[in-house]
């Protein structure tokens, strides 16, 4: 394992200015996407719809890209793979390993990440293919009686030897523990739920020789509910998500890229502005968006050849949004001005 390679490679994700795009969808995710925008979800829908993401000229606010397996195969119109045209533009090629969160048998209503068995073989496949990051993410969910310890640890445990694979195969890992913003849950319960799964994301990192240095978080925003009657403000959320980070995440780790997790646009990039405008942070602290980044795009698109440059401008404006949101610098007025 090179480590100052792997460290490189997680300060480059998370440097200043800049995000990671998850350009990740599973086919089922693809297609309720396209199902929006009335589109068939074909393989050359889904190979144009990428192209029109990685193509839009966004390099300057997009550090890197987490590809699916399928995506990191195909190639552009003019025959280059993505993952190459991806480097030769100054982002890097990632890739999603995880094969879904499964129910988590004895525990209802919660999962557990599979994917861990062949992972060693597929690291090797995939760092051939361009790939130099990996994403695994693991779904905590919030409801009566849930997450319970167990499941929280299992799901620590399977990320934590995710991450080892990964290392020693010479691929950074994105270690993504998401407590997820369903329910009715205030943002107080969030950030409980939160540092308890962090903690021991923690610990499992470290019982498993993960170097820190060489990794990237993806954790959620602590959050209320979507359903709750009272949620919290920017401001609450940004500090809730600070001091939640600040007592679990140690200042090695060189990079945190927060997950959307079904906020709107507008509401991630502000939240992730408002953190930068507090200061005083021990880590780069960044995107990594699908659905915030994408939504608009694709319907500015709609699956229609004459909407492709018009997708392009919506993605490029929506990246140079989040981009001023990791210097502190978005205001909500600058939405609707041109990118």
């Amino acid at each position: 394992m090179n480590l100052s390679e792997l460290a490189r490679v997680a300060q480059a994700m998370t440097v200043k200015h800049k995000g990671i795009l998850a350009a990740d969808e599973s086919s089922g995710t693809i297609k309720k996407r396209f199902d929006s925008i009335k589109l068939d979800s074909t393989e050359e829908h889904r190979r144009t719809y990428r192209e029109m993401l990685f193509t839009a000229g966004a390099q300057d606010s997009i550090s890197g890209v987490i590809l699916y397996d399928e995506t990191i195969r195909q190639k552009t119109k003019d025959g280059i793979a993505f993952a190459d045209y991806l480097t030769r533009n100054g982002m890097i090629p990632g890739i999603k390993v995880d094969l879904g969160a499964k129910p988590l048998a004895g525990f209802h209503g919660e999962t557990i990440t599979e994917g861990l068995d062949g992972l060693r073989e597929r690291m090797i496949e995939y760092y051939k293919l361009g790939a130099r990051f990996a994403k695994w993410r693991a779904v905590i969910d919030i409801g009566a009686g849930i997450p319970t310890s167990f499941a929280i640890a299992a799901n620590a445990h399977a990320l934590a030897r995710y991450a080892a694979i990964c290392q020693e195969n010479q691929i950074v890992p994105i270690v993504e523990p998401e407590v997820l913003m369903d329910g009715a849950h205030s943002i107080e319960r969030c950030e409980e739920v939160t540092s308890e799964v962090l903690q021991v994301v923690f610990d499992q990192l470290f019982a498993h020789r993960v170097a820190l240095e060489g990794m990237v978080l993806k954790p959620n925003m602590i959050i209320s509910g979507k359903k709750a009657p009272n949620r919290a403000s920017p401001q609450q959320v940004a500090e809730a998500t600070l001091r939640c980070l600040k007592r679990h995440v140690p200042a090695a780790v060189p990079g945190i890229a927060f997950l959307s997790g079904g906020q709107s646009p507008q509401e991630a990039t502000l939240h992730l502005s408002l953190m930068h405008q507090l200061g005083n942070l021990p880590w780069n602290l960044t995107f990594s968006y699908g659905r915030a980044l994408q939504d608009t795009a694709l319907k500015a698109w709609g699956g229609k050849a004459e909407g492709f440059a018009a997708g392009q401008k919506e993605f490029a404006r929506r990246a140079k949004l989040n981009g001023l949101a990791t210097v502190g610098q978005y205001k909500a007025e600058l939405e609707n001005q041109a990118a």
